[in-house]
């Protein structure tokens, strides 16, 4: 009963830490955006669609509707060396997070010693030398501090905010990997299309130039015709040695975002084999959507980090008390460690109450206030820029259907001029530089629309993306 007694001030000393933190109380800013997605005649059809279902909650395997699209998305995810950096850094500040809250609990540990020590005759007091044994055995805390102002507190609170951040940001970083695998994937299937459009005109051009060359060895045509003919066949070996570049090349940008070779089965043909290979999605509404994104969420939790360090600044204002305390055994020798009579105890606390710094503390507490108010400014502006990277996809997507449509008309109608004046060309009617100009004309439509098609679904891909999806399995 006596040693629980002497034990019981370190108990009620551990009971006196406090629960609440100095920090200011958090309110989420308001988000400096519109509450309505833009309008006018770039927006039609677009904005006013209601939502089903958030789009960050829509599996990217959902989304991407193609086999070998979601294929190379999965190897991605295994892969690519920018997730894993970031799966690590959540795994190092959630260490760094149990680091700090174990402040909040007295590290307590077991020590066993023993000293053996001769004494001269001339130091020992009674004429002799003398051999002097001390052995002890116990448990301590050394310099654990009462968290009466919630310091400690605030730091693990920091600590906390800062592990969510790296959660939200490799959640981020998986965003950006599955949009950019589908736009590369995307990219190689117009290249490969545009390469094999070129590969099919140099054929059709060099049919062409022997018809031509048969008409001027008649007689029928001049050697204008003939070299006309000729600059028809060039453009398109042009075309193809710098298509077939641009095919390798993006072959090497998806092996590289994906970490990993990409199965040639995996690859894609043509994009127009993958016109619907994308889920359409509804924009929903900007204070639904935009606060939900990872990246406004970790600048959020970093704002919340930076509001709780103004609470460990201003308890530094404060007494500091630490307790230093030990309970065991001890004895001058190895048998007599355990019998009666030989617990021993120490209790040491220490109080530090600050007088002087010449201002350190105040500038400290400065700084935690600039810091919050930098964080709040940064997560504005994340929400405005996170706004007009919707805005924009929103705009596009509102007038690429119209454009595609005039573009497929283009291309048609120049697919008949052409027709019609190589027709006039064979009955000697028109000259062959209506037919060269046809030519040209259709190739060029050809292969915008390639690039239109290209643009609407990357767009697709880049709402779903600006709009948080992507993020989860």
């Amino acid at each position: 009963m006596k040693r629980m007694k002497r034990v019981l001030p370190l108990g009620v000393f551990l009971c006196l830490a406090g629960c609440a933190t100095m920090a200011p109380k958090y309110t989420r800013p308001e988000p400096p955006v519109p509450a309505a997605w833009p309008n006018g005649p770039a927006y039609k059809n677009v904005t006013g669609k209601p939502a089903d279902k958030a789009v960050a909650d829509i599996p990217w395997a959902e989304f991407f509707l193609d086999p070998q699209l979601r294929k190379v998305i999965a190897l991605s995810l295994d892969n690519n060396r920018d997730l894993r950096v970031a799966a690590l850094n959540i795994e190092r500040s959630r260490a760094q997070y149990q680091i700090q809250r174990a402040n909040l609990f007295p590290q307590v540990d077991a020590a066993a010693d023993g000293n053996v020590q001769r004494v001269p005759a001339d130091l020992s007091g009674n004429g002799q030398a003398t051999v002097r044994h001390q052995y002890s055995v116990g448990l301590g805390v050394s310099s654990y501090e009462l968290d009466l102002f919630g310091r400690v507190r605030s730091l693990k609170d920091q600590a906390l905010e800062q592990y969510l951040a790296t959660e939200q940001a490799r959640r981020s970083v998986q965003i950006s990997l599955v949009a950019e695998v589908a736009g590369n994937w995307l990219t190689l299937a117009a290249d490969r299309e545009r390469l094999k459009l070129a590969q099919e005109t140099l054929v059709s051009q060099q049919a062409s130039y022997q018809l031509v060359k048969s008409r001027v060895d008649a007689g029928v045509s001049s050697a204008l015709d003939l070299h006309q003919a000729q600059t028809s066949v060039d453009t398109a070996r042009v075309d193809i040695a710098r298509y077939t570049t641009f095919v390798a090349q993006d072959e090497n940008a998806l092996n590289l975002v994906v970490g990993a070779p990409v199965p040639v089965e995996l690859l894609p043909a043509a994009l127009s084999e993958t016109l619907t290979s994308l889920k359409d999605v509804a924009p929903g509404l900007p204070s639904d959507i935009l606060l939900s994104r990872p990246d406004i969420l970790s600048a959020e939790n970093l704002l919340k980090g930076a509001n709780a360090n103004i609470g460990a600044a201003r308890a530094a204002f404060f007494p500091r008390i630490a307790l230093t305390s030990s309970v065991g055994f001890g004895s001058d020798s190895l048998s007599g460690l355990f019998k009666g009579g030989s617990f021993a105890w120490s209790f040491a606390p220490q109080i530090t109450l600050p007088i002087f710094d010449a201002g350190s503390r105040r500038a400290g507490l400065k700084v935690a206030e600039v810091d919050r108010d930098i964080a709040v400014a940064q997560y504005e502006k994340s929400i405005q820029t996170a706004f007009r990277e919707v805005a924009d996809a929103l705009a596009q997507r509102g007038t690429i259907d119209d454009q595609l449509a005039a573009q497929q008309s283009l291309t048609d109608a120049t697919g008949e001029s052409y027709t019609l004046s190589q027709a006039r060309y064979e009955k000697g009617v028109d000259s062959y530089l209506n037919v060269l100009d046809s030519q040209r004309s259709l190739y060029g439509a050809q292969q915008n629309l390639i690039g239109v098609r290209l643009a609407r679904l990357t767009n697709l891909v880049i709402i779903y993306k600006v709009l948080g999806g992507g993020g989860g399995a």
